[in-house]
């Protein structure tokens, strides 16, 4: 039962409010709260918030729920004031938000919200979300995995407790195949030992245009935005219902549904969602976005091999430059990457790959790895949301990845076996 505070008459205390511009609009919200609160709430619109969490009253608030819609974009002003004055007077904010665009919601959190739940609201979830948010900080945390002596990466399939190997690729050019490469080596990784199981997680970390859901003909989830902006939050148990799996042997965590800015999350989340990612799997494959951002530097110092994904061409030629000077100039670990060249020359093509040794030098790096260029059927795969190996098998560009995946899973097996 709704009702407005300042008109209160019940004696049962209020506890919580709704905050919203007309909170009809959200009648699952009223159904919910009526479901956790009985009649121990009010709903109030942002002007009269503003003037009720002024008052003493507004302490013995445990919670407000502040719910808002794309037609609430234009006066995100008075949103957030609400936000913030809750805040000043100790009171949790849960967000509830329908078709909001990722840029108003991304400001909205930032302003202090303790949680946000997507409308219509999943069954259930605004009752986790008052549990999170009552839940005492120490109790919050995840649980922190007791000092080991460090060791080399070792398969162990529990989960939990892996140790997993971090193999990001960045594309150092537009339409270089980086996501191309990055999905295909995380199938290729998640079946090459047919004796054992190997379990690989693919991370698609390029929030505005990741193209891995489409690769592999995955739907996106508003769960990803979720855990997204509370990974202070999330544990293994959140990481893995987030993830959706391809074929019964690899778990992908997709982009968005929405744009979202590439400074949406900070160096310290993607620290944790790496970290939970390789305790987790055995082998973390991470599509990151070409341009750097600042946990560019955080996914490199936390990799074990960092693929550098190229072209014979100019504009790959200079970014590559630009990118190896701008990691030496804040002293960071530049060469752990490990450049790939796509669409290599044939090994009959004496002038292409004499253009490629040309640029290898002129560049003082060694492209180690040559990816031949596969045509239209690799095209073809990606739009049919397949692995190569599904549509084309004696492709050569998958049979190039192939061979590197039994190369990394071989000299990793041979390191954790000592």
């Amino acid at each position: 039962m709704t009702s407005s505070v300042a008109l209160q008459t019940e004696p049962a205390p209020i506890s919580a409010c709704t905050v919203a511009r007309d909170v009809q609009n959200f009648d699952l919200l009223i159904e919910d709260m009526e479901t956790e609160l009985g009649e121990a709430w009010g709903d109030l619109s942002f002007e009269d918030a503003n003037a009720y969490l002024s008052q003493p009253d507004a302490t013995d608030l445990q919670f407000i729920a502040v719910a808002v819609d794309n037609s609430d974009e234009d006066n995100l002003t008075l949103v957030g004031d609400v936000i913030g004055r809750a805040k000043e007077v100790g009171v949790k904010v849960i967000l509830i938000a329908e078709d909001v665009s990722p840029i108003a919601l991304h400001q909205l959190l930032k302003l202090g919200a303790d949680d946000f739940v997507p409308y219509p609201l999943p069954e259930g979830a605004l009752h986790d979300s008052i549990e999170r948010i009552n839940k005492p900080a120490e109790v919050a945390e995840a649980p922190q995995m007791p000092a080991t002596v460090e060791t080399a990466p070792v398969v162990t399939g529990k989960e939990g407790t892996n140790e997993g190997v971090v193999l990001p690729v960045h594309g150092l050019a537009g339409g270089a195949g980086a996501s191309t490469f990055a999905v295909n080596l995380a199938w290729e990784l998640a079946t090459v030992d047919k004796k054992s199981e190997v379990s690989v997680c693919l991370l698609d970390l390029d929030f505005q245009f990741g193209s891995s859901s489409t690769y592999l003909d995955l739907p996106r989830r508003d769960a990803v935005l979720e855990m997204l902006t509370d990974i202070d939050g999330m544990d293994d148990a959140v990481f893995r219902s987030t993830l959706l799996t391809f074929n019964d042997k690899l778990q992908v965590l997709t982009a968005p549904a929405d744009m979202i800015p590439l400074d949406m999350v900070g160096p310290e989340e993607i620290e944790k969602l790496v970290e939970t990612a390789r305790r987790n799997f055995d082998y973390v494959i991470i599509d990151m976005p070409s341009t750097l951002v600042q946990w560019t530097e955080t996914v490199l110092g936390m990799s074990d091999v960092y693929f550098g994904m190229l072209e014979l061409d100019l504009r790959s030629a200079q970014n590559t430059l630009r990118m190896v000077r701008a990691l030496k100039s804040e002293d960071l670990p530049y060469e752990k990457i490990r450049y790939v060249l796509n669409r290599a020359p044939k090994f009959t093509d004496l002038s292409g790959k004499s253009r490629a040794k040309r640029m290898a030098e002129s560049l003082d790096i060694s492209i180690e790895l040559h990816m031949p260029d596969g045509g239209k059927q690799v095209a073809q795969s990606c739009d049919h949301g397949l692995p190569l190996v599904d549509t084309a098998a004696k492709n050569p560009l998958r049979k190039e990845i192939a061979k590197l995946a039994q190369s990394l899973h071989e000299t990793n097996m041979a390191e954790a076996t000592g």
